[in-house]
């Protein structure tokens, strides 16, 4: 068995589409009326298709998941998150570790939380 893909909800399927394009290069493999896949094994799926699956409410910004990306030039991308059309709440900005790594957290436009570290 292998992890396939990843799911997150959203409010705007096609904000989140033009997000994660605009920052992450991720490109759409599949639209199919509320449920969208794209590249690197993200899956974007409408509120109301997920709450219709669940049977109770989508709770959003819940602090219990995060995505993970690696990128080399991490202060070229914060200099993007910086200037992007939208803004972009922080739950830290560019910091360093202990160990090296530097990172910067933020939330997606529907609260899903990002982590962006230096490759280790």
């Amino acid at each position: 068995m292998r992890l396939k893909n990843v799911l997150i909800v959203t409010e705007d399927i096609e904000r989140s589409k033009k997000f994660y394009k605009d920052l992450f290069g991720l490109e759409v493999i599949l639209d199919n009326d509320g449920n969208v896949i794209l590249t690197e094994g993200l899956v974007l799926q409408d509120k109301n298709i997920w709450r219709s699956f669940i049977g109770t409410e989508v709770v959003f910004k819940n602090n219990a998941s995060e995505l993970y990306f690696e990128e080399r030039d991490i202060e070229e991308f914060v200099q993007k998150l910086d200037e992007y059309d939208m803004p972009v709440v922080y739950v830290n900005r560019l910091m360093e570790h202990s160990w090296g790594q530097k990172v910067v957290r933020f939330y997606d436009p529907d609260g899903n939380l990002i982590e962006v570290g230096t490759p280790m």
